[in-house]
């Protein structure tokens, strides 16, 4: 007979949740409201001067050509991606080891996307965008300018 693990069970109902909640976006991340993991995943701060407006993100455990911006007339859009990791590497030195013989006792790091659009105050300068991507941290910085403009992609570096 085999023997029921409760906590393992809440664990379980947690993360089915939580990959729900993920897949709503930020449609959950209202002001004073309860946090929800996935409800609001990339944290942003938006800083303004004279001259440019910076974001600036957290994508912690994302490799720099895993993370899309985009600049649109009205908003930055930034959203990224990690794959599953399928091989396993053990450190115990036997170089013959294979994935079928490493055993998971925890299994928490899966394929995850994130996404946020963040609307901007005032029209930006496409052409003289840029972005840079170092220690988890997204650093876009848009100069200000007058006019509209279509979309534009931004690469990172």
């Amino acid at each position: 007979m085999t023997r029921r693990d409760p906590f393992g069970e809440i664990e379980e109902l947690l993360e089915r949740m939580g990959r729900e909640f993920e897949e709503l976006g930020g449609t959950l991340d209202s002001p004073g409201g309860p946090q929800f993991t996935g409800a609001r995943d990339v944290a942003v701060d938006v800083i303004e001067d004279d001259e440019s407006i910076t974001v600036l993100a957290d994508l912690p455990g994302f490799d720099d050509e895993d993370i899309e911006v985009e600049l649109r007339e009205d908003a930055l859009s930034i959203a990224a991606t990690r794959e599953e990791e399928r091989d396993v590497e053990v450190a115990d030195g036997d170089d013959d080891a294979h994935d079928s013989d490493v055993r998971y006792h925890r299994r928490e790091r899966r394929s995850r996307s994130v996404s946020r659009r963040i609307p901007l105050s005032e029209p930006v300068e496409r052409d003289g965008a840029t972005a840079s991507y170092e220690n988890g941290v997204l650093t876009v910085t848009l100069p200000k300018r007058t006019g509209d403009g279509g979309g534009h992609s931004i690469d990172v570096s």
